[in-house]
């Protein structure tokens, strides 16, 4: 007797169509296909998934420092308008000694003064008062710069 029975009328023509015996190796290689196909684009979707991540952690970086740089700007913004204040102008430039000035005079390009001058007051007009800076040639030593020798 055979192993296999005998197979009549539409099962025999079924049968012509699947392959049998040496057949059955050919389905190997594209088992092994499909699965590396998938395994390949797992690893793809891994990697892809990792750079993303990544991606988003230094964007969450970036905007961190960028809200604290922001935070650090405004502050010392107003820093720079409190200094800037004309209360705090006039503050820092009577602890220098200065005064509100006098009446102004004005040159005209044709040399004439226009106008009366007067001075500030509150001004020692003393011959012993010495301004707080000098003209270069109004040092007692004489100027002590090297430029243009």
């Amino acid at each position: 007797m055979s192993s296999k029975p005998e197979l009549k009328g539409r099962a025999a023509r079924l049968a012509q169509l699947f392959p049998t015996g040496p057949g059955q190796a050919a389905r190997t290689p594209f088992v092994l296909l499909v699965v590396l196909l998938l395994g390949g684009g797992l690893i793809g979707l891994l990697v892809l998934n990792s750079a993303l991540s990544e991606g988003a952690f230094k964007l969450d970086d970036l905007q961190r420092e960028t809200k604290s740089l922001t935070d650090e700007e405004q502050a010392l913004q107003r820093d720079i308008d409190a200094y800037s204040a004309p209360e705090a102008l006039q503050r820092r430039a009577r602890e220098l000694g200065m005064v509100p000035g006098g009446d102004p005079a004005f040159l005209a390009p044709d040399g004439t003064v226009k106008g009366v001058p007067s001075p500030a007051p509150g001004v020692r007009q003393t011959s012993a008062y010495i301004p707080l800076v000098l003209a270069p040639e109004a040092m007692p030593n004489g100027p002590t710069s090297t430029f243009g020798r």
